[in-house]
């Protein structure tokens, strides 16, 4: 029995002492490595960015005539129809022109009838003058064939002589009288037009009073209180925002110069907002705005997807943060992006030296990976493809599923350095 106990103690013992010196060993000698195999999947290769929601198509109501405003039909949040009236200006000033404008058009057109009589009378004086021509004419024939025959003396023909040519003048002023009654009326006929398009100028200003939406939609935004006077001098005061339907939004995402040569027109994207951060949201890009945009020396570049919202639980101005997706592969072989950036060290710490001039050709980049043979680290050059990050496609290389990479140096190995066997000193 007590033989027994003996070889007990001992077998504890030698167990006890092995246990204290295999971590020193495995610390000291060969490195304890994490493994991990190539798997096969799908991959999706993606753009990340931030941009902001906005409405589809937004229109801002403005004022084209001054004046102070008299009410307001619409306030945030309010739905209105296309050609509902959202507000009223002040019209007293302007119905005052559309009456003045009516008395001046009145005026004229009394202008026009005392013309067009004074014509009436320039052409029966005209007719007078002719008869008078006529008379003249005939009376100096017969004249001239009197002092012919002797009955009467040479002064009664140039009595007969001048009273034709004052009747001719008479007649020729008569005409030219009937030509400036003419020009007379034609200039009171293009004053009546003139206080026509004064008038109905008046009238749409007045009309212009009366502002109401241009589209169906949401009020979104409200610039202006009842009494605030609004001035349109050079550009029209924006009232309120309207946007048209809020059921489809936009998201325009700044994406950096560097990858929007990677971003097309119909690529898929999808982002979450801060209001809702368990949910994610689906787009799709329709336009890449070709106008750089420059803030603290880094490029971006506007790129626009739309949203269904349906629901309308998306807000015009919330921030998305967004990823495009620009590429995507399916069952390929891929492999975990840790074992790419993985590197074996000497007995000195030094990294391990391998030859640049070993790596395959062919389509896609350049990339390594490390196998354990033997206990020891072997290079497996490799062509890589799309990566989301995590993982990379795998195009060329001697690697199948199921094979075992090196993905780093185990954290376990590298705390068991410090442990000593019993009895072992620093």
């Amino acid at each position: 029995m007590k033989r027994a106990l003996i070889a007990f103690a001992i077998l504890v013992a030698a167990a006890v002492a092995l246990w204290f010196w295999h971590p020193w060993q495995a610390a000291n000698g060969v490195p304890a490595y994490r493994l991990g195999k190539i798997e096969r999947g799908a991959l999706s290769a993606t753009v990340s960015a931030s941009g902001t929601l906005s409405a589809s198509v937004t229109v801002q109501v403005g004022s084209q005539v001054s004046g102070q405003i008299q009410a307001l039909m619409a306030d945030f949040n309010s739905t209105v129809s296309k050609d509902q009236v959202v507000a009223r200006l002040d019209p007293a000033s302007f119905e005052s022109r559309v009456a003045q404008a009516e008395a001046d058009l009145l005026a004229a057109q009394g202008n026009v009838e005392v013309a067009r009589g004074n014509l009436l009378a320039r052409q029966a004086e005209t007719k007078k003058a002719e008869v008078g021509l006529d008379d003249a004419r005939r009376s100096l024939e017969r004249k001239k064939g009197l002092v012919a025959q002797n009955f009467i003396s040479p002064a009664d023909l140039d009595t007969a002589q001048a009273a034709f040519d004052s009747a001719r003048e008479s007649h020729a002023l008569a005409r030219a009288n009937i030509d400036v009654a003419a020009a007379q009326l034609k200039g009171s006929q293009a004053q009546v037009a003139q206080k026509q398009a004064a008038l109905r100028q008046a009238q749409v200003d007045l009309s212009h009073t009366v502002i109401r939406s241009p589209v169906a939609g949401t009020v979104i935004s409200r610039n202006v209180d009842v009494g605030q006077t609004v001035a349109a001098s050079l550009q029209a005061p924006i009232l309120f925002t309207i946007a048209q339907d809020l059921s489809r939004m936009e998201v325009n995402i700044a994406v950096d110069e560097a990858d929007v040569g990677r971003v097309r027109v119909g690529q898929k994207v999808r982002f979450t907002v801060d209001a809702f951060p368990g949910q994610r949201f689906m787009g799709q890009v329709t336009q890449i705005r070709k106008a750089p945009q420059s803030a603290n020396n880094v490029v971006t570049y506007s790129v626009m997807a739309t949203v269904d919202n349906a629901e309308q639980k998306l807000l015009p101005g919330m921030t998305a943060n967004a990823s495009l997706l620009t590429e995507e592969r399916q069952d390929v072989l891929k492999v975990a992006n840790e074992a790419l950036r993985f590197r074996p060290t000497q007995s000195d710490g030094a990294p391990v030296k391998t030859d640049i001039r070993a790596r395959e050709g062919g389509p896609g980049v350049p990339g390594r990976v490390w196998r354990l043979v033997d206990g020891q680290p072997v290079p497996v050059q490799l062509r890589l493809g799309v990566s989301d990050g995590n993982a990379t496609e795998i195009i060329k290389g001697e690697l199948t599923e199921g094979a075992e990479i090196i993905l780093g140096t185990g954290e376990a190995g590298a705390g068991r350095r410090q442990s000593r066997p019993l009895g072992m000193g620093h």
